[in-house]
């Protein structure tokens, strides 16, 4: 018994295995030409001519029930006046035709002109230069040709130019309006009171452009030329301006602090004053031509942010100062309580944060100066070499003034002195070497004479008893032979 029987299940062979489904084979793609084989597998074929788009992603159209037709209908247009009735072609949905006025009535725009009494005419437009039958004619032509004067000028009766029917329309309509207000100030702001039409400039503004239009090539090139060095002597002398009025209150400046100086005795200023700056100073002729080029360019612009000025303006006076000081700066600023940039930046808060700026680029290069002249000092005074005389409990003080231009002389005649020690040294020193190797070559000279002596006397020593073992050897072989 077996779990068949238990199950009740039929005793029957094995079922076979399944076939594995047969995969479609892969269509084999030939290699073009042309391309290498790892190209070729890693671009994964050719690639097709069209990108293709999948049917999920088109936008379907939603489904309607709306039957659409196109009908001849007649229409009518409100642009109109006389009711002409026309027919076109229009889009019916579901037999229901659209209501409402022609589409391209909207379009239609008409010219609003001032119409004026008899007793208006009489009191206030009456002209010498004109009559009533003129002046009728010349505002129904506005309004029919919704004022094209140049059409009007065309079609009108009389000789009349297109200056002098524009300055008659225009003078008439300002009259009217200026007669009909209850106050001037009510029609001050309508652009025919407040801009009047001026003959003699319009004019002048049609001879101006007939002579333009009537240059040359030649003469063309040569208002270009002008322009353009205009333009750039314009450029020139805005930029100096500039300069001029960055240069007045400085020299100002430096005028009071020169003036002040002279009057506090025992300061001098020391000639290499400038070479001892530390490398964060800012020298104020850069910054006198840093700020004259920021606002040469500003003024340029004609127009712009005053935020984008202050930017303009703290980088040029930051140009010269390194990055670990720009954030000091505004590590300071953070911590006296004010923005990095003005929330409120009109003219005095900005020239008030500009000046705050430089006022602490200062200080921190006075910091500078201050730690670089005591370090300075210190190392002077912790030095093993002393001039005699000089005690040595004396405390440095460090001169505001000068920056180290008599120990820079002193620190040039130890290095000289130092030097020529060293020389002497090693001259005497190399004096002593030589003579040594000549002694040692002398010895080496007697020791090679006296080996040479003994085996002279020993080689003429050998000979006689060299000869006298010879001369044996020869008996004793004429002795074998007898």
């Amino acid at each position: 018994m077996d779990a068949k029987d238990i199950l009740g299940l039929p005793k029957t062979a094995h079922p076979l295995s399944q076939e594995k489904k047969s995969r479609p084979p892969k269509e084999s793609q030939r290699k073009p030409d042309g391309i290498s084989r790892e190209v070729y597998a890693l671009i994964g074929g050719v690639p097709p001519l069209m990108p293709a788009v999948e049917t999920s992603q088109l936008k379907k159209r939603p489904p309607t029930d709306e039957k659409i037709t196109w009908q001849w209908l007649p229409f009518t247009s409100s642009a109109r006046k006389d009711n002409l009735q026309l027919y076109h072609w229009v889009r019916v949905v579901n037999g229901v035709p659209p209501t409402g006025d022609y589409s391209f009535a909207k379009y239609n725009k008409s010219v609003d002109v001032v119409k004026y009494t008899d007793e208006e005419y009489e009191k206030y437009l009456t002209d010498p230069m004109w009559t009533r039958e003129e002046t009728d004619q010349l505002f129904d032509m506005c309004q029919r040709f919704d004022l094209r004067f140049i059409v009007i000028a065309d079609r009108f009766p009389s000789s009349r130019t297109v200056e002098e029917l524009k300055d008659r329309y225009y003078s008439v309509s300002r009259a009217i309006l200026i007669a009909r207000a209850a106050s001037p100030a009510d029609v001050s702001g309508h652009p025919i009171v407040k801009e009047p039409y001026k003959v003699a400039q319009e004019r002048e503004r049609k001879r101006a452009l007939s002579m333009v239009l009537s240059q040359t090539k030649h003469q063309e090139r040569k208002d270009a030329e002008v322009l353009a060095e205009a333009k750039r002597i314009a450029e020139a002398r805005m930029v100096a301006r500039s300069a001029k009025e960055l240069e007045l209150p400085v020299t100002l400046n430096d005028g009071l602090e020169n003036n002040e100086r002279a009057l506090v005795p025992g300061e001098t200023v020391s000639p290499s004053s400038n070479s001892q700056f530390p490398s964060g100073t800012v020298a104020p002729s850069t910054l006198m031509a840093d700020n004259a080029s920021t606002l040469g360019s500003l003024k340029m612009l004609r127009v712009y942010l005053r935020t984008y000025a202050l930017d303009q303006m703290i980088q040029a006076a930051s140009s010269s100062a390194g990055l670990r000081t720009i954030k000091r700066v505004e590590q300071s600023l953070q911590e006296l309580g004010v923005n990095l940039k003005p929330r409120v930046p009109t003219k005095a808060v900005c020239s008030h944060h500009l000046e705050l700026r430089k006022e602490i680029l200062t200080l921190l290069n006075l910091q500078k100066q201050l730690q670089y002249k005591e370090a300075e000092g210190s190392s002077y005074r912790d030095s093993p070499y002393e001039t005699p005389g000089t005690p040595k409990d004396r405390t440095f003080v460090p001169d505001s003034m000068s920056f180290g231009g008599d120990v820079l002389g002193d620190n040039i005649g130890n290095y000289i002195y130092s030097c020529i020690v060293c020389l002497l040294i090693c001259f005497f020193c190399s004096f002593f070497f030589v003579l040594s190797q000549f002694r040692v070559l002398f010895n080496s000279c007697i020791y090679i004479e006296c080996q040479g002596k003994e085996l002279l006397n020993e080689t003429r020593n050998e000979r006689p008893l060299a000869g006298q073992k010879l001369l044996h050897h020869l008996r004793s072989l004429k002795g074998l032979e007898s």
